[in-house]
C-alpha cells in the first residue's frame, strides 16, 4: 500500500468544467458537494483506503525563522502566489492507478446547478521510507 495525497484547489488549478466559484452556490449545492466527500470518504473506509481528510480555511499566511531571539518573520495570506488550497485527503492504496481513478471519482463532486464540478485534483504520493529526493 501506499499514500498518496490528493490536494483541492480553491485557486491555482486548472479551471474545472463547472467553473462556478463555491462562494456563488447555493446553501443546498454546498451541502450536496459536502455530502458527495463525507460519502466518497465513508466508502474507502470500509475499503481500507481511506487515511484523513480535512477542509481549510482560506485565511493564513507564510511563516519563517526570523533570526535567534528574533520574532518570526510572517508574510500573506499567501503571499505571491496563485495558488490556495481548499483541503486534501489522504489515502492508502495498492497503486498509482487507483490513486489517479480514485482522484478521478472525487473530482466529479456536485457543484452549482447539482452539475459535476470535474475540477482538477493534485495528486501527490508520500515518500516512501526508502526514497530520497534524487530517485
Amino acid at each position: 500500500m501506499a499514500k498518496y495525497l490528493l490536494l483541492k484547489h480553491y485557486r491555482g488549478a486548472p479551471a474545472p468544467v463547472n467553473d462556478v466559484p463555491m462562494d456563488r452556490w447555493t446553501p443546498e449545492e454546498v451541502a450536496a458537494h459536502v455530502q458527495y466527500m463525507v460519502d466518497f470518504a465513508a466508502r474507502l473506509e470500509g475499503s481500507g483506503e481511506f487515511v484523513d481528510s480535512q477542509g481549510l480555511s482560506p485565511e493564513g499566511a507564510f511563516v519563517r525563522y526570523g533570526g535567534e531571539g528574533r520574532p518570526p518573520v510572517v508574510d500573506g495570506p499567501f503571499a505571491e502566489t496563485k495558488d490556495l488550497i481548499a483541503g486534501w485527503m489522504v489515502i492508502d492504496v495498492e497503486s498509482r492507478e487507483r490513486a489517479y481513478e480514485l482522484a478521478a471519482e472525487l473530482s466529479a463532486a456536485p457543484g452549482a446547478g447539482g452539475r459535476p464540478i470535474h475540477e482538477w485534483l493534485e495528486v501527490r504520493p508520500f515518500l516512501a521510507v526508502h526514497s530520497t529526493v534524487f530517485d
